[in-house]
């Protein structure tokens, strides 16, 4: 049986020697490259932090002190210690998801994967614990440097300062990388206590003078290493951004050190105030590949060859975002105007090839999207024209900003939000399903959902022309599917991808939900049952063509992959009314819940949103005595159609 199969607990831990501790770091690394290149997931951050993690549950008790994860995405060797060992199913449905999740375990406590949260947690709970009578426990908070360049982060640090009675450990797990090289003053920082002179050659000279010795010169540099480390911390004054937050600094400690780790973080447990333990550690550690891979370290892979780490499979259609990356550029190589910024994700989003061909238009400002919306209005303000990148569950972090620094002033600001929709295996809180309905709200607002390649690359050149309102441009994950050319566009900028004989049915729908509305309408031709089917492509403000096209049907369906509550379709049944077109609209969405992980087509499924589910409910209206047939196209709107209500 090896190590790791004896592993159940955190406790477990306890009974393995120093060099079985070494071996057991080993195995784990071997099983996240054997397993995670089975099923794709986050490698290189989990790589990063085997070592990391088996000290931290060395030396704390979990689930009694509580451990919170920022991110959460280098949480598999947590999962590990904590007994869940089936990887096979990882970020499935029905598997382990690739975040911690309180469902599985006690062990986890923050399930959010949006950083720079977790000091904010860990002041909360400690403060609980505090009232409590539970003084006794420990809180400890592992948070990369990435995530320090989140605002979030400092605010949680000053309070967390505000009182020194709390058992609260802050474990900085510094690599230098968030999603790519971590940037800003807070890593220039970082990087200068990394290879400052002074501290690389004392460190360097003390461990060859404790090498001489032999074994037992080796075991006494280990063993007094975390008090060379605070000597040469006071030394080359490494704790300067520490102090005057009256925190106690520890380290820097190697994060592949084992011993020298659990010693860090015993001082700071006896410490019985709040501190920092600053760890050093490499992203991918012990798997070459990714080691190699100066991109992002496989931060996140798809399918590899554990051997090589190449792709299993290479998509045969190019990706929304690889479609993005190479029209901003077109576009900016004609407006000199159009700048770039992202929030710590210059190649998940795409603005890297923007950036390489024109390095001073790109901004990447670390997680921080309230700066990075709030800063593109004063670019804006300076006559330029910014296109925020970002996921679009991460927009809802910088509402505020859209909506007063953005929209009120008038700015002529891009957002384009990559994995709109259903995203699949990351999980609720990477699903971009809220944006429609929480943009929509804003005044002035301009939203375009692109069914397909070419329809990105044309309305992101409208939407980069538009300087006076916020503009919005959504689509999804992975890569496009078929081009749908339209029969026609109308005056308004709707294309009718589909037209029927007979006006029975409009379906209106939403980006790439464009497919299985053309699909819903070949099942119901099937039937009997005409279906026009429409791309509004600019969905707010919802246009002209839509409102005259609904008034000659009798059934609106509108289908998203937004939520349903306060969507497009709410958004087209309101107008419907304002307009004194009465025509029924059925809303089709998601529901306002939050969606576990699993694969795209399988969450559309469970919640309805297929086409033979779709097209099922819609017969059952027209068929089922609900819903008059037009026979032959009506002249008048004001048909019977109060009675028809929504199926969902």
């Amino acid at each position: 049986m090896s190590l790791l199969d004896g592993i159940r607990t955190p406790r477990d831990l306890d009974r393995l020697t120093p060099k079985e501790l070494e071996d057991l770091a080993g195995e784990i690394r071997r099983f996240l490259v054997g397993e995670v290149s089975k099923t794709g997931g986050h490698l290189g951050p989990n790589l990063g932090v085997v070592e990391l993690t088996l000290a931290i549950h060395r030396v704390f008790d979990s689930p009694r002190d509580a451990i919170v994860f920022d991110t959460g995405h280098q949480s598999y060797v947590h999962k590990l210690v904590t007994g869940r060992h089936d990887f096979s199913r990882l970020r499935m449905s029905g598997g382990l998801a690739g975040y911690p999740q309180r469902s599985e375990s006690e062990h986890d406590i923050v399930e959010s994967s949006h950083a720079s949260s977790s000091l904010s947690w860990a002041d909360g709970i400690s403060r609980a614990f505090a009232m409590t009578g539970q003084s006794d426990r420990h809180v400890v908070a592992v948070v990369g440097d990435g995530a320090l360049t989140g605002g979030m982060t400092w605010e949680a640090l000053n309070n967390i300062t505000d009182d020194n009675s709390r058992r609260l450990v802050i474990v900085v797990n510094d690599n230098g990388r968030s999603y790519a090289p971590t940037i800003g003053g807070m890593a220039h920082f970082l990087n200068s206590v990394r290879t400052r002179r002074a501290y690389r050659d004392l460190h360097r000279t003390t461990e060859r003078v404790f090498a001489r010795f032999g074994p037992v010169g080796r075991a006494v540099y280990r063993g007094t290493r975390g008090a060379v480390h605070g000597f040469l911390s006071r030394f080359t004054n490494n704790e300067s951004l520490y102090s005057n937050l009256d925190i106690k600094y520890i380290g820097p400690v190697h994060g592949h050190d084992l011993e020298a780790l659990q010693l860090a973080l015993r001082q700071a447990k006896e410490y019985d105030a709040p501190s920092i333990v600053h760890v050093i550690t490499e992203k991918g550690h012990g798997y070459e590949p990714a080691v190699a891979d100066v991109a992002d370290q496989f931060h996140a892979v798809g399918q590899i060859d554990p051997e090589t780490g190449e792709p299993v499979e290479h998509a045969s259609r190019p990706s929304w975002t690889s479609v993005f990356a190479d029209e901003i550029v077109e576009l900016a190589d004609r407006d000199p105007r159009i700048v770039g910024i992202t929030a710590a994700m210059l190649r998940p989003t795409g603005l890297h090839r923007f950036a390489e061909k024109h390095p001073g238009r790109v901004f990447d400002v670390g997680i921080a999207e309230q700066h990075a919306v709030a800063s593109a209005a004063g670019l804006a303000f300076g006559g330029l024209h910014p296109v925020v990148a970002l996921y679009a569950t991460f927009v809802n972090r910088a509402f505020d900003q859209v909506l007063m620094d953005v929209a009120l002033h008038d700015a002529g600001v891009t957002f384009v939000l990559d994995r709109a929709g259903v995203t699949g295996p990351d999980g609720p809180s990477h699903h971009g399903i809220w944006d429609l309905a929480i943009l929509q709200a804003v005044p002035h607002i301009r939203i375009a959902a692109p069914r397909d390649a070419s329809r990105l690359r044309e309305e992101l050149g409208e939407a980069v022309a538009v300087q006076d309102a916020p503009t919005v441009l959504r689509y999804s994950k992975g890569n496009v599917g078929n081009e749908f050319d339209a029969v026609r566009r109308d005056a308004s900028g709707v294309d009718v991808l589909r037209e029927a004989p007979f006006r029975d049915v409009l379906i209106v729908t939403v980006g790439p939900m464009a497919k299985i509305g053309m699909q819903v309408a070949e099942r119901l031709a099937a039937q009997g049952i005409g279906a026009t089917v429409v791309d509004p492509r600019w969905v707010v403000p919802v246009p002209s063509g839509i409102i005259e096209l609904a008034a000659q049907h009798r059934l609106v369906v509108t289908i998203e992959d937004g939520i349903r509550v306060g969507g497009i379709g709410t958004r087209i049944r309101q107008d419907l009314r304002a307009a004194g077109v009465d025509t029924a609209v059925d809303e089709l969405g998601l529901p306002d819940e939050f969606l576990e992980h699993g694969e795209r087509d399988e969450i559309l499924a469970r919640v309805g949103l297929t086409d033979q589910q779709i097209a099922r409910d819609i017969v059952s209206q027209v068929l089922g005595q609900r819903l008059p047939i037009a026979r032959p196209l009506p002249e008048d709107v004001g048909t019977d159609t109060d009675t028809v209500r929504r199926s969902r």
